[in-house]
């Protein structure tokens, strides 16, 4: 079903893949958008080893939640900072695509845990933490993204 790595010599292992989704802050969900017309934003995450699974947050409305509710079948692409080498401008970066679905987290305590990991990414301010949960916990609409295929590569740009 999905497409084996054209460029095979470059891509990372699973692994690799992982700590990239792990210590990445942002990427781009891509969904399928009004009248079939794909819909890519760009959305911080939360990777959780333990389940495999990528989550996200945001408003409980909007574009992106009735794209979901029409079709589940998702992409997430991240990529690392990359480096140049030393008197050459090409930068060489890491990417990864996940493909998969995403459904809406309904539970209030997953969405807190996630919410709060998903902070931990940003700050170890809790004082934040705790008025970040009080005030907008409720109007908060967290995402589970389950990747069915991963692919990541070594990219250089030149």
């Amino acid at each position: 079903m999905f497409r084996a790595m054209r460029r095979f010599k470059q891509q990372i292992s699973n692994e690799e893949c992982i700590e990239i989704l792990k210590k990445e802050k942002r990427g781009v969900l891509s969904l399928i958008g009004d009248d079939g017309y794909p819909y890519g934003l760009p959305l911080s995450h939360l990777y959780d080893e333990k389940s495999g699974k990528i989550y996200f947050h945001g408003a409980k409305e909007g574009h992106k939640i009735d794209a979901i509710k029409k079709c589940g079948k998702a992409s997430f692409c991240v990529y690392d900072k990359g480096f140049a080498k030393p008197g050459e401008w090409a930068l060489n970066f890491k990417s990864v695509i996940a493909f998969g679905k995403i459904s809406l987290v309904d539970d209030i305590k997953k969405t807190e845990e996630i919410c709060t990991n998903l902070l931990k990414k940003f700050t170890d301010d809790e004082e934040y933490l705790r008025k970040e949960l009080e005030n907008a916990l409720a109007r908060v609409q967290c995402l589970e993204f389950t990747i069915e295929y991963m692919t990541g590569k070594l990219v250089n740009e030149s």
